[in-house]
């Protein structure tokens, strides 16, 4: 089939971008190297869209949080991995985590049965020297390619590292020691909706004694080596591994992945206190698949060798005897220097038939980067059908996290980003700080309703 876009990459953003130009009739080739025999450190099969960090979608709240905004604006655009992660959601109290197999076979299926897309797996190792390209191969993109960018683009490209968290068996977990809560029973509505308690984390107690003994052994464990062009390569915050944080000091962890605020632990349940008291730490993790037999733990992503992590994992208290579906791991990320590189269509300058689109740009995040191959493929189609392309308003969330991008962001330290509402235009003065959330949801989800006409 001939096609009149190709986009180079089956992630998150390339699924998505693929879904919106098909969709509207567009002949697309997918090419993804996933199933034609090359794979990258992380992933762990061949399906499209596959999750291969944290099975978080994060906040689905789209009232007082910018990535919950940011699903809801998704949504009504018509994304097809917000429809296929409402399909494969398991609970998790107020935030939407899925399913990954689930939610991997409803993206793969959906965009297998439309008529103008060509799904190949295949590795493409140079940039095309024409035609309409939607580059989505996301922070793992192979050697070859990204030497290709790298010289397109004249610099090298940045890269920082992205640590993966542990996956416990369920059954392997003591629940005599640990207990399910969610904290401040926050999300306990949504919970119920989807067949959960109101209790979607297991949670892990420690005394103070026991978690400056954890702290230490995190400090003392075997790390992975680096190489020597990996050594001076930075971390994004939001995926630092556990000893990185705790690196920074014994109290990082408290304020951190390992907060214990708003957990009253019925096992410490005492006359004064029937409902239990909060521990020093806490260690909480999250289901990761719908039938609640594997569990993810929730901040701990990790560096630390597959042995030590066992070890000291099986420190914390309910896990003694843990069973690891997965251990963590560690995965080298590569990102453009995007305000410098492209402009804002997310075309690159030096080559604008060629778009990227995902974690590549420089967003953070599943939702980020499904969110902005939504727009790149938007874009393509607009420029396929000959319409005019009118960008989402700055003041939504789309808008928002697409003007960072593109050029809102200081180029010379420019560094990844989730959504956040210090990207968005502020509200008015009068406007109260505690009402500011609710303030900034209400005008985006105003302006969109205004801009999804021009869609067509």
């Amino acid at each position: 089939m001939d096609h009149q876009v190709h986009i180079i990459g089956g992630g998150m953003a390339g699924s998505e971008a693929a879904w919106q130009l098909a969709r509207r009739g567009i002949r697309v080739r997918l090419s993804e190297m996933r199933g034609g025999g090359d794979t990258t450190p992380a992933h762990q099969g061949k399906g499209l869209a596959e999750l291969v960090c944290s099975n978080s979608f994060r906040s689905d709240d789209h009232e007082k949080n910018a990535v919950g905004l940011l699903h809801e604006e998704m949504r009504r655009c018509g994304s097809l991995l917000m429809a296929a992660a409402d399909k494969a959601r398991v609970p998790a109290g107020s935030a939407l985590a899925v399913d990954r197999d689930v939610f991997s076979a409803e993206v793969e299926a959906a965009l297998a049965a439309l008529p103008t897309l060509e799904i190949v797996r295949e590795r493409v190792d140079t940039l095309p020297d024409q035609g309409l390209t939607i580059v989505a191969t996301g922070p793992l993109t192979a050697p070859a390619l990204a030497g290709s960018i790298g010289a397109a683009t004249g610099a090298e490209s940045l890269a920082f590292f992205d640590a993966i968290a542990p996956i416990v068996y369920r059954d392997s977990i003591d629940m005599d020691v640990a207990w399910m809560a969610s904290r401040w029973d926050k999300g306990a509505e949504a919970s119920l909706a989807l067949g959960g308690d109101g209790r979607d984390y297991i949670n892990c107690p420690m005394t103070k004694e026991q978690y400056f003994a954890f702290w230490e052994e995190l400090q003392a464990g075997e790390k992975t080596e680096f190489r020597e062009w990996e050594a001076n390569t930075p971390y994004f915050d939001g995926c630092m591994p556990i000893e990185v944080m705790a690196a920074r000091g014994p109290e990082t962890l408290r304020f951190g992945p390992m907060k214990p605020v708003g957990l009253d632990n019925p096992h410490w349940a005492t006359a004064e206190h029937p409902n239990g008291r909060w521990p020093y730490a806490v260690v909480q993790l999250r289901q990761d698949n719908k039938l609640g037999s594997l569990w993810n733990m929730v901040g701990f992503q990790t560096k630390l060798k597959y042995a030590e992590q066992v070890r000291i994992f099986r420190t914390i208290p309910g896990l003694e005897k843990a069973e690891f579906a997965r251990l963590g791991g560690l995965h080298r990320n590569t990102f453009l220097n995007s305000p410098t590189l492209l402009d804002r269509q997310l075309r690159l300058r030096s080559a604008p038939h060629i778009r990227f689109a995902g974690q590549i740009t420089g967003c953070e995040g599943y939702v980020e980067s499904a969110s902005v191959g939504l727009l790149a493929g938007l874009m393509a189609a607009a420029e396929t059908l000959g319409r005019a392309w009118t960008p989402p308003p700055r003041t939504s969330a789309l808008g928002a996290l697409m003007s960072h991008i593109t050029g809102d962001a200081e180029a010379e330290t420019f560094q990844p980003m989730n959504v956040n509402f210090g990207l968005f235009p502020p509200v008015a003065d009068d406007v109260r700080k505690k009402e500011r959330k609710e303030a900034y949801t209400a005008r985006a989800k105003a302006d969109l309703a205004c801009w999804l006409p021009s869609l067509g």
